[in-house]
């Protein structure tokens, strides 16, 4: 930028000097600025010493960002409104004459550009003297900058902990209910204390059973005819007046649906937050991970009431088994290029083995997928909750975190927090891009994965960290490999490699690595049975002590979805 006021060279302002009275001056200005963090107060400042000592009237700040040169702080200056943007042109299309760069020349953090001064032209030493002003200025504006980066990321940090002690407080009191409108009082308590709203409410129902029914400030019976429409919505959305005034609600509402097994089963709403306030993309994903986690409790507890009726001898195992049936995937997710499939078999009616392919609601460029096995410590209804709330917890974090270390992470402080000491469950936790077939993945204790590569090669995905839930704060490591066009991922508990024949030999990797070897050309589904039949062989008589599961990945040459 130039005018008048930065036509001179720089020899001449190193020479030109300042007066005594001009250096006393600049050193109590020096003084203020320094003494502000705030950016806004700091530039106010700095263009109010310019404009008062030579009777401006109209001036701006301007600060260089990756986006442009914005203006800040604006004085008599109606077309430029902080927040627009400033330009050579617009500075004089605002009879601002005189612009000085804020900083070294080459790189300047920002600019200032004021009118005409009422005392005429600004002389030799007036110039210099802003210049060594905005010289001081700039390393106090780069403070200030980076102190506004560090509050806001301090606030960033702050809401994530406070988040994830919600999640918290919220999982260790839905483990210890069985009651559903416990459920809904933990949820909507969660909701009201999190955005302070003074309209709230859930509704839910099943076949069967009474509906859960908790408003306040809202009317929520009808929203059970509204079923098909509550289910086309996303996991969280805000209403817009139209759609509001269709299901009944205040226009800026927080509407999420309760979803069970594929189905909607109900929903909750926040109503408008006060003030005017609006829900941001943080506080959906934030709430349409609690209401996951409710929604696992709220099956767990109709399931509860199902079974408990039954006989006294049958009812652990029964509620146990009935959960569980519920919480594996009735279809796995269809991917691209990929042929998958899984099978389970447990040991006794009820057993502690599980797995999945949830989709990851933020990644849709890459179509990721969250693939895992998990393998639970013991047997019997403890292992079915258990296993519920890692299904709940997983499926929660994938809404808000794609990194596997940290969601290993927060499941591990999750499950220790909730679980007694013996209880744990090893996983091995793979995101997998099916787009590209790039993996990342991480093995909290559990057996190791195996890759089959098309040329007949064998690599395996090693324990890389301990089980879930043993003990607090563990951090975990994630690697990553690419599954290639002809290449098998075969992921197991280790009621595979640990069967055992009459004889009391293990089944072992090396006889399950033959297997897929010979099989490997098979589909997905053909190979995992063909696995099966293998340990049954093998098996002859011997007792399943344990749970056996077995999940294949296949990667085409095309779409197979």
């Amino acid at each position: 930028m130039s005018s008048s006021a930065t036509q001179q060279t720089p020899q001449h302002t190193a020479q030109s000097g300042l007066s005594q009275s001009r250096l006393e001056s600049l050193l109590e200005s020096a003084k203020l600025l320094s003494s502000h963090l705030n950016l806004d107060q700091l530039l106010g400042h700095l263009l109010r010493t310019a404009m008062g000592r030579y009777l401006i009237t109209r001036g701006v700040v301007a600060i260089r960002t990756e986006a442009g040169c914005r203006v800040e702080v604006s004085r008599g200056c109606a077309a430029l409104k902080k927040g627009s943007d400033f330009t050579p042109e617009a500075s004089l299309a605002a009879g601002l004459e005189l612009v000085f760069d804020i900083g070294a020349a080459e790189a300047p953090i920002g600019t200032l550009a004021l009118g005409k001064p009422a005392r005429g032209p600004l002389d030799a030493e007036e110039t210099d003297f802003i210049r060594a002003l905005l010289g001081l200025a700039a390393s106090v504006i780069a403070n200030a900058l980076s102190h506004g980066e560090s509050v806001s990321l301090n606030q960033e940090l702050d809401q994530k902990v406070q988040e994830l002690r919600a999640l918290l407080d919220l999982v260790r009191g839905l483990a210890a209910t069985l009651d559903p409108e416990e459920v809904a009082r933990l949820l909507l308590l969660t909701f009201s204390g999190r955005w302070a709203v003074t309209k709230s409410g859930i509704a839910a129902w099943k076949e069967g059973h009474p509906p859960v029914l908790r408003q306040r400030g809202l009317k929520l019976d009808a929203l059970e005819h509204q079923r098909e429409a509550i289910g086309a919505l996303p996991d969280a959305s805000v209403l817009m007046a139209e759609q509001a005034a269709r299901f009944g609600l205040p226009a800026g509402s927080m509407i999420m649906p309760v979803r069970s097994g594929g189905e909607t089963c109900g929903a909750v709403v926040c109503g408008p937050r006060m003030l005017g306030a609006a829900y941001t993309n943080d506080d959906l994903e934030f709430g349409a991970g609690l209401v996951a986690q409710a929604a696992v409790a709220l099956d767990n507890s109709w399931h509860f009431r199902d079974t408990i009726g039954k006989k006294q001898m049958e009812k652990e195992l029964a509620l146990a088994a009935s959960i569980q049936t519920e919480l594996f995937p009735k279809q796995l997710a269809k991917l691209f290029a990929t042929d998958v499939a899984a099978r389970n078999r447990q040991a006794k009616q009820v057993g502690g083995d599980y797995y999945d392919v949830i989709h990851m609601p933020s990644s849709h460029p890459t179509e990721e997928h969250l693939v895992c096995v998990v393998d639970i410590s013991g047997k019997g209804i403890f292992a079915s909750l258990l296993m519920s709330n890692i299904q709940a917890t997983l499926r929660a974090l994938v809404f808000r975190e794609n990194s596997l270390p940290i969601v290993a992470q927060t499941a591990n402080d999750l499950l220790y927090a909730t679980t007694p000491s013996n209880r744990y469950a090893t996983a091995l936790l793979l995101i997998y891009e099916a787009s590209t077939g790039a993996c990342r993945w991480v093995n909290c204790g559990h057996t190791d994965g195996i890759i089959l590569r098309a040329n007949g090669d064998v690599e395996m995905l090693a324990c890389s960290g301990i089980a879930l839930g043993l003990f607090p704060a563990r951090t975990y490591e994630e690697q990553t490999f690419e599954l290639r066009a002809g290449d098998l991922l075969a992921i197991y508990s280790d009621g595979v490699t640990d069967a055992q024949n009459e004889a009391e030999e293990d089944f072992g990797t090396d006889r399950l690595v033959d297997v897929l070897k010979q099989h490997g050309s098979l589909p997905a589904a053909d190979v995992v049975e063909r696995v099966f039949e293998a340990i049954d062989d093998f098996a002859g008589s011997a007792p399943q002590f344990d749970d056996i599961t077995m999940m294949v990945m296949k990667r085409g040459a095309g779409n197979m979805a």
